[in-house]
């Protein structure tokens, strides 16, 4: 009996010391200087020191050891925990273990894969905003017992809660909002994890999204946040389907009518292309004339792709096209100028 206490004990000291150790370095990881970093290495060190004291204590206590004060403060920690220690242990470890298997239940779900496709962008937000609600009611309901257990009146606390955010409602508006405008957005599926969109005028992939704000990429790798009661407008340009508008100009003096027969054919090339078929939800068009400007002809085609794809199909059919007209000899024009002096002077005879 007196070896399991002992056996017991150490690996209580043992993973208190570690968890302990590493949640302190992972708060030094979240500060912004390396000097911090070591501030929290050195409380880790020094929470290793107080765990490994109380063990020590403890077996000084079990053990019946004549080393003072190890011997009192063994039996003060174990009266502590007749009374309370235990229960706040096990609600810690319980909390902890609560945390820990969160990941691994959310792993369990399947996994979008493949196309950008709506059920995929809605399960990766789904996943992303039940891993934070989750894990901010098992801490909330974690601490709460961990209180209880500890002699504190969670009734008043909860009561004096509750007057204080009322008091400072004010002042938690926004973050009220971003809540609530967090809750319409997954309600009504207006974007999710993976959607490219355009928000106030920054625009990217969704890389993050939960009730409180969303986490945009651009195209340069840079981050932005987004609170989500700052979200007025939004623009998606992978909603179930996209559209690439490619227009391209061709000098005034070509046969239009043969330019819009090169297009066509080139068009349906393209659209008959297995390595670029399914990228398409339906047949390309070529409207025709889109503008007579000052240099060029502009043709527009419409290409409807797959989300997110309608980028590389508009390079690809830039490039095909380019090669195409210039095989048929059709002149795509560089911007040029006429300039007019007007008519020249007249001079009369003896003037």
């Amino acid at each position: 009996m007196v070896a399991l206490h002992v056996a017991l004990a150490l690996l209580l000291a043992w993973l208190l010391g570690r968890y302990g150790a590493k949640a302190l370095n992972a708060l030094g990881r979240l500060t912004p200087t390396e000097r911090d970093d070591r501030f929290f290495q050195a409380l880790g060190l020094l929470w290793w020191g107080v765990v490994a004291l109380l063990a020590l204590s403890y077996l000084a206590h079990a053990l019946a050891w004549p080393l003072e004060p190890l011997a009192t403060w063994g039996r003060a920690l174990t009266q502590w925990l007749g009374s309370r220690g235990l229960a706040v242990l096990a609600v810690v470890g319980l909390t902890f273990l609560g945390y820990r298997l969160i990941p691994l239940l959310l792993a369990r779900l399947p996994e979008p894969e493949g196309e950008l496709t709506r059920e995929a962008v809605r399960r990766k937000t789904l996943r992303a905003v039940a891993d934070s609600v989750l894990k901010m009611a098992i801490l909330t309901l974690g601490g709460l017992f961990l209180l209880s257990n500890l002699g504190f009146n969670v009734t008043a606390l909860l009561a004096g809660a509750g007057v204080v955010g009322l008091a400072v409602s004010f002042a938690a508006q926004n973050l009220i909002r971003d809540f609530i405008n967090g809750f319409f957005i997954l309600l009504e599926d207006q974007y999710g994890v993976g959607d490219i969109v355009l928000i106030n005028g920054v625009g990217g992939q969704v890389e993050r999204f939960n009730l409180r704000l969303t986490v945009l990429r651009d195209l340069e790798g840079r981050v932005h946040f987004l609170p989500n009661s700052e979200v007025r407008q939004v623009t998606v340009l992978t909603q179930e389907w996209s559209r690439a508008v490619v227009d391209v100009g061709v000098a005034y003096k070509e046969d239009l009518d043969r330019v819009l027969a090169v297009f066509r054919d080139e068009v349906e090339r393209f659209y008959r292309d297995p390595e670029w078929r399914e990228r398409f939800t339906e047949a390309p068009e070529v409207l025709g004339v889109q503008d007579l400007g000052q240099s060029a002809v502009l043709i527009r085609v419409l290409f409807n792709t797959k989300p997110a794809q309608q980028w590389a199909v508009a390079r690809e059919f830039r490039r095909r096209i380019k090669n195409r007209l210039d095989r048929e000899g059709i002149e795509i024009p560089y911007p040029h100028q006429k300039l007019y002096f007007g008519e020249p002077l007249k001079l009369e005879g003896g003037a």
